[in-house]
């Protein structure tokens, strides 16, 4: 599992994630895995991805493929992107889209975190978006790190600081999270 987190303040967005890849019981740390860093860039959107380790390499290619145009400007393009990307996950990577028989929608099999100049955005299994004005955390430290950053938020400047302490705080406690951390910021156009 993954903590990945996402905070906003003043003009400057920031995503960040730790490290480790987890199968079961048995863990893969940042000094074995030559692709330890969970933030990926699509255009000028940085995104983080929790769930199967399989997702991120999957939902990379096929969002950088011809054939899936990404907007991720806004909730209503991040959905239509979702919707698009869904087809292109069941039709050419295979995916099982069966969760529960209750759900009342395919999934997606993964919800994701990301940054851009737009926001920062929550995207969940049934395709949910949702665009945050503070912080979110996702993962299996998202608890300890949604508690730092509600602890710190009004206290710290940078959106980077309350982001590297969410992480540290979910690597200390949580077994799924470990440092190192990656981290990157982008600039957020001012809301009309």
């Amino acid at each position: 599992m993954s903590t990945i987190v996402v905070v906003q303040k003043g003009h400057t967005a920031c995503i960040a994630a730790d490290s480790l890849t987890s199968f079961g019981d048995q863990t893969l740390g940042a000094q074995y895995d030559c692709h330890s860093d969970k933030i990926q860039k699509i255009h000028n959107s940085y995104f983080g991805i929790v769930g199967s380790a399989a997702h991120s390499l999957v939902v990379e290619s096929a969002l950088k493929s011809a054939g899936t145009t990404a907007r991720l400007n806004s909730r209503a393009d991040i959905f239509q992107t979702l919707v698009k990307l869904h087809k292109t996950l069941k039709e050419d990577y295979f995916l099982n889209p069966s969760e529960s028989e209750d759900d009342p929608y395919e999934s997606i099999r993964f919800d994701a975190v990301l940054a851009n100049a737009h926001g920062i955005f929550g995207i969940y299994s049934l395709r949910e978006v949702y665009q945050y004005q503070r912080y979110w955390a996702i993962g299996a430290g998202a608890d300890y790190a949604l508690g730092a950053m509600h602890a710190l938020y009004d206290r710290l400047d940078s959106a980077e600081d309350i982001a590297r302490a969410a992480i540290e705080a979910s690597a200390e406690f949580n077994n799924a999270t470990a440092l190192p951390m990656t981290v990157q910021t982008v600039a957020v156009l001012s809301r009309s």
